[in-house]
């Protein structure tokens, strides 16, 4: 793989940062840089990152004034041009709030924070974040977050299904999309999608939570290595 930079965006309240980090920095041959929100400037990244956390406190909305940044203009133009950019769990939040997935993220159906470890299958393995998996492999990757439940109008939830942006969803261990797998309510079970042109994830699980045995799984990684690899032309 050729030597790739990744941009990691640090918003006031970032909690992830650091983890999104070491993660990248255990693939040979990927540069994790520090992006603080308060710049212009990427510094010739590869792609860029979102990480988890409560921007700004999650006040208003999570991701809400996140949004505004100056750096996220940016972001915005730097996925504007097809470059890859990966939201992980506050971070998806912020790409939907400016607009670059659609959609919304709302309270839990429970109207509790859920920290645990659960379960998602690959809806669509064709995607540069997902071609390192098989359709219908089922992960076991960490949650966190208090506002994870994915809502849409009906033309958009039928959209995302006919054009294969769903990219995860929330399933029990035999990969069945049941109530019960589905924790915070999401539509149609929605775990994370992508935009239209497959450069933009936005997921809610932490994929970089669950990129070692010792974080007690390695499911989390091959999407980093699906990114590096396409990056790098592997």
């Amino acid at each position: 793989m050729a030597d790739v930079t990744v941009g990691i965006v640090v918003f006031p309240g970032s909690n992830c940062d650091h983890d999104t980090e070491y993660a990248v920095a255990s693939f040979p041959g990927a540069k994790p840089v520090m992006l603080w929100h308060n710049d212009h400037d990427l510094k010739g990244c590869d792609a860029v990152i979102l990480p988890g956390g409560f921007s700004y406190g999650d006040y208003l909305r999570c991701g809400s004034i996140a949004r505004f940044s100056p750096l996220m203009r940016e972001v915005i133009d730097f996925a504007g041009k097809g470059r890859p950019v990966l939201g992980i769990c506050n971070g998806f939040q912020v790409l939907v709030e400016c607009g670059l997935l659609e959609g919304a993220l709302i309270r839990n159906a429970g109207r509790k924070f859920v920290s645990r470890q659960t379960t998602i299958s690959v809806a669509n393995n064709t995607t540069i974040f997902t071609d390192r998996y098989e359709k219908g492999e089922v992960l076991r990757v960490p949650v966190a977050h208090g506002e994870g439940n994915y809502i849409a109008s009906p033309e958009t939830i039928e959209s995302l299904e006919s054009n294969g942006q769903v990219a995860f969803r929330y399933t029990d261990a035999g990969g069945n999309a049941t109530e019960e797998a589905n924790f915070n309510g999401s539509m149609n079970n929605i775990a994370g999608i992508v935009n239209r042109q497959g450069n933009v994830l936005g997921l809610m699980p932490h994929p970089e939570r669950a990129s070692e045995a010792l974080l007690g799984s390695e499911d989390g990684r091959r999407l980093f290595e699906s990114l590096f690899a396409h990056l790098g032309g592997a």
